[in-house]
């Protein structure tokens, strides 16, 4: 494939799309209503929390051991599972937006409850939609014959392959690894034996940290 081919199948996917238009109706609304350093302040401060609730999703939910429910199982064969089985099927490549958008509304209006401020929670918003459309385009990166033009981009596409075909139970940030380092799965990767399991996460008997 071109890698003109590469960036449209990135940037006209629907769910790339839809969140894409949540990020500007948010910029345009928080720009409209109260554009200052705290709100901008606070769109930091929703891009960092993206990338702690990122990792702790991956890690605690997706990762759960193998569940009896058959809604469960299907529900995280969607979100995971079977990326991991698949990991380079491009339609298990991204999350869809019937996760994603109540998923990261949560948190916005849990933000809201905290704070009381209608604004500062838009801009919230904002950082979180950012932080996740950074995080697709990252996690798109790793998976496609797309090399990183900077070595730190090379380094964060490899620690995501270890995760992938390595051991699914280190290498948890996609967006950023660094947030490994502060739970203690950033690891060397000649210290990791190799998972039996790796490509399918179904079979494991208990689950690992």
């Amino acid at each position: 494939m071109s890698r003109k081919g590469l960036y449209r199948n990135f940037f006209l996917h629907s769910d790339i799309v839809v969140m894409a238009g949540v990020l500007l109706v948010l910029a345009v609304v928080v720009s409209y209503r109260e554009l200052t350093w705290l709100n901008m302040a606070i769109f930091l401060i929703g891009m960092a929390a993206f990338m702690v609730s990122e990792y702790m999703t991956h890690r605690f939910l997706f990762h759960l051991k193998t569940p009896k429910n058959a809604l469960a199982l299907k529900f995280l064969k969607r979100l995971h599972y079977d990326h991991h089985t698949h990991p380079n099927d491009l339609k298990l490549l991204f999350l869809p937006v019937w996760y994603s958008l109540p998923n990261l509304a949560v948190f916005a209006v849990l933000f809201f409850l905290v704070t009381g401020m209608l604004n500062a929670t838009l801009a919230f918003g904002a950082g979180l939609v950012c932080m996740l459309l950074i995080y697709e385009w990252k996690h798109y990166i790793a998976h496609r014959p797309i090399q990183p033009t900077t070595k730190l981009g090379r380094w964060n596409k490899r620690m995501h392959l270890l995760h992938h075909y390595k051991n699914e139970n280190y290498w948890y940030g996609v967006s950023t690894p660094f947030v490994d380092v502060l739970f203690g799965t950033l690891k060397d990767e000649k210290t990791v034996q190799t998972s039996a399991t790796v490509k399918d996460l179904e079979k494991r008997g208990q689950t690992m940290h």
